[in-house]
């Protein structure tokens, strides 16, 4: 659908679509920072410059694989389970390199949540028709 102006025959875009991308990461970033940050303080006993260091890692990699590559060509299930998938694989690595007490159980709980709040982010932050493939009901 084309939205037109004042009777003129050019599509509306958006002026600043590069402002809007990088609202929709600072959105990402404070909402995955907030939990994973916040969930290693809990959980792992980690400074918290060393816990927002990772969730920024974890946010910045997720961004541009999960939302810019897959969310864009596939849809929302499918972009929040990769989300998932790479929580799970970040967290594990980040707490072997880095030698955190944190277990197995303890990843999967951070990851459901951010899971969750993904899925939320997907569906009522980034959904736009110009970036996800609309998929049947």
């Amino acid at each position: 659908m084309i939205c037109l102006r004042n009777g003129e025959n050019k599509p509306v875009t958006d002026p600043y679509p590069e402002v809007i991308e990088r609202m929709k990461f600072l959105v990402k970033w404070l909402l995955n920072g907030a939990i994973v940050s916040l969930l290693l303080l809990y959980y792992a006993e980690i400074p918290l410059l060393t816990g927002i260091a990772a969730a920024t890692v974890l946010t910045v990699v997720a961004y541009f694989l999960g939302d810019q590559l897959i969310l864009r060509s596939t849809n929302n299930a499918i972009a929040t389970f990769a989300d998932a998938v790479l929580a799970i694989v970040y967290l594990w690595a980040a707490a072997y390199w880095m030698n955190w007490n944190l277990n197995l159980g303890e990843i999967l709980v951070i990851t459901a949540i951010l899971g969750i709040a993904e899925w939320f982010l997907h569906r009522y932050v980034f959904n736009d028709s110009r970036f996800m493939r609309k998929t049947a009901a």
